[in-house]
């Protein structure tokens, strides 16, 4: 059974914790930040913090210097209504045990205990503030936190990565390309998941449904010049519980000559989880993640080259 946030408020939350961060500053936080900061993807990071706004827990600011702010101090939001600002009400809409036999008409035998779980639920949501969740953010930031021993991150296995290919393009052409928006990269992202597809498949607990799909790629604000670029990049995938493939990183472009370039991405690949969560065999996921990002310079690169020759 799956008792995590659904995707919309796993960001709910990413992006609230975000705007308590930068509260006391009074500068509001803009779109771009809460997206780089937290791996909120930009396709959604407006619609996340509408939901925030429209729950009363931020608001927008218009103009130059504008962005979301929180309407309250981190002190005085509680998570439930963060949670539910994505989820909707965490209540059940309907007899939990769905069809029931004939003389169950009115009430079902788990009601009771149900609605009690419930409201146990909600009320440790309610009793935990956005300043306790900065204040668990700034410790695992700084190391100081106590992981418990029942993390369901704390096994999870990472992979640092770095490769790169030759491209024959200048660079500048290459960095205006990847200066301008960044979604025809997401197919490639897909495409290099899929060709590692069938040796996780062989190996997983079940069909492709297991790797996740990639929800969305986000680049960030580049640096640097047009010889030497760099993009912040992070992509990763979704699915019905437990940990899945996601990368976070930087896309650097550098010239060789007026007339070649290089590609490099560098970065930390979180492959997907086994079964109950266990990491599977470490040689295989280190050759996973190689070749998912072997794969995708390769499809840049020629993507490149190939929109350039026509």
């Amino acid at each position: 059974m799956n008792l995590g946030l659904s995707k919309r408020g796993d960001y709910v939350v990413r992006s609230a914790i975000c705007l308590a961060r930068h509260h006391e500053s009074g500068v509001p936080t803009k779109l771009s930040r809460v997206s780089s900061e937290m791996s909120v993807p930009r396709t959604f990071v407006s619609q996340i913090l509408g939901d925030l706004s429209r729950a009363g827990i931020a608001q927008s600011f218009f103009g130059t210097n504008g962005g979301y702010t929180l309407t309250r101090a981190p002190e005085q939001i509680n998570l439930l209504e963060i949670v539910e600002s994505g989820e909707g009400l965490l209540t059940p809409a309907t007899c939990v045990l769905g069809d029931d036999p004939c003389d169950w008409e009115t009430v079902c035998p788990l009601h009771e205990t149900w609605k009690a779980a419930t409201a146990s639920l909600r009320s440790t949501l309610a009793a935990t503030t956005l300043a306790d969740l900065v204040r668990n953010d700034a410790a695992i930031r700084a190391g100081t936190y106590a992981v418990p021993g029942d993390s369901h991150r704390a096994n999870a296995p990472t992979v640092t990565v770095e490769d790169s290919v030759q491209v024959e393009l200048a660079a500048p052409i290459v960095a205006g390309r990847l200066r301008r928006e960044s979604s025809w990269l997401a197919p490639h992202v897909d495409a290099a998941h899929s060709e590692e597809e069938k040796v996780l498949v062989r190996i997983g607990p079940g069909g492709p449904a297991w790797l996740g799909k990639v929800v969305a790629v986000d680049v960030a604000t580049p640096r640097g010049t047009d010889d030497d670029l760099t993009l912040p990049v992070s992509w990763e995938a979704t699915g019905p519980s437990g940990l899945f493939p996601r990368f976070k990183g930087e896309l650097r472009v550098v010239a060789l000559d007026p007339d070649r370039s290089e590609l490099r991405l560098a970065g930390h690949y979180r492959p997907p989880l086994g079964r109950a969560g266990q990491a599977l065999d470490e040689a295989v996921l280190v050759r996973v993640a190689h070749a998912t990002i072997r794969s995708l310079l390769r499809r840049i690169a020629r993507e490149l080259e190939e929109e350039h020759a026509n």
